[in-house]
């Protein structure tokens, strides 16, 4: 039986000492790994992790909103989100473009937009969110241009991704091709991003309780075709998961609750996702 988890950070300072060690146990336990990047150095540790393989890792490129340095934001305030407590003044596309170029990439991402963090004046939060959406167009233009699909991160700027994914569909006059990563929102935002062609992705923050989020309604209502598992490693360890810190292994976990919650064989979800990773990604 097969799984991917087609969102991890195993490119990511957490797992410097033992990422080998972890990536020889997941393959050995019939895990493949798509590793995220989330500013061009975290990227780049993405690449270069998957090309020591020949099968079973990935790595997807790209630069996550709260790694742009709005010089809105007080830097004390978000850091403990900085990965290598760094931001980019801009999004160098053409240095991107030529990472994303590489044979084992397999999405742009992650990206998106997130208004957690934020300026408290209206001008400045004006500024900081159009800040984000340039940032966010600059990356689907370098998506189209390399025929990758995309890895979308959202946090309280659900509204704004849409208007942005919606026009950016009605213009092209096709569906887009990509993921709504770690997916936080309403049954009905759920329903709008399904129908503009996306996958959902589901990982250990289905466990959690989050005013105004219906986790279960959300997996109810994502049909089989549609499902991808991650874990956001080392990010959000599900419920009595064993290891120290949360690693690809957590996919089995993540599918056995959706099965239950869909009330189908754990099975007939594992082989869903997978085939949906593989249709998504290109994998091979």
């Amino acid at each position: 039986m097969r799984f991917i988890d087609t969102h991890a950070h195993l490119n990511f300072a957490a797992f410097r000492n033992d990422a080998p060690e972890v990536i020889k146990n997941i393959l050995d336990n019939g895990i493949w790994v798509i590793n995220i990047g989330t500013n061009y150095q975290t990227s780049k540790r993405a690449v270069e992790i998957a090309q020591k393989y020949n099968k079973g890792v990935w790595a997807g490129v790209g630069l996550h909103p709260v790694n742009l340095d709005t010089g809105l934001v007080k830097k004390k305030s978000d850091a403990d989100e900085i990965e290598d407590k760094t931001r980019e003044k801009d999004f160098d596309y053409e240095q991107y473009k030529e990472l994303a170029k590489n044979e084992k990439v397999v999405a742009i991402g992650e990206v998106g937009l997130d208004y957690y963090w934020k300026p408290k004046t209206t001008r400045k939060k004006e500024l900081f969110k159009q800040k984000q959406k340039d940032l966010l167009l600059k990356q689907l233009k370098l998506a189209k241009e390399l025929e990758l699909p995309v890895v979308f991160h959202c946090r309280m700027a659900h509204q704004d991704l849409y208007e942005i994914l919606k026009l950016k569909t009605k213009n092209q006059k096709s569906k887009l091709k990509g993921v709504m990563h770690g997916f936080v929102g309403t049954t009905e935002q759920l329903e709008k991003y399904l129908k503009l062609g996306l996958y959902i992705g589901f990982n250990g923050i289905i466990f959690k309780q989050i005013q105004g989020i219906n986790f279960v309604e959300n997996i109810r209502n994502t049909p089989l075709d549609r499902i991808l598992l991650e874990t956001d490693c080392p990010y959000l360890t599900p419920p009595d998961f064993q290891e120290k810190k949360n690693n690809p292994l957590a996919v089995k976990i993540i599918a056995e609750y959706i099965a239950r919650v869909k009330n189908i064989p754990f099975e007939e979800i594992a082989e869903a996702a997978s085939e949906n990773a593989k249709r998504l990604f290109r994998l091979e």
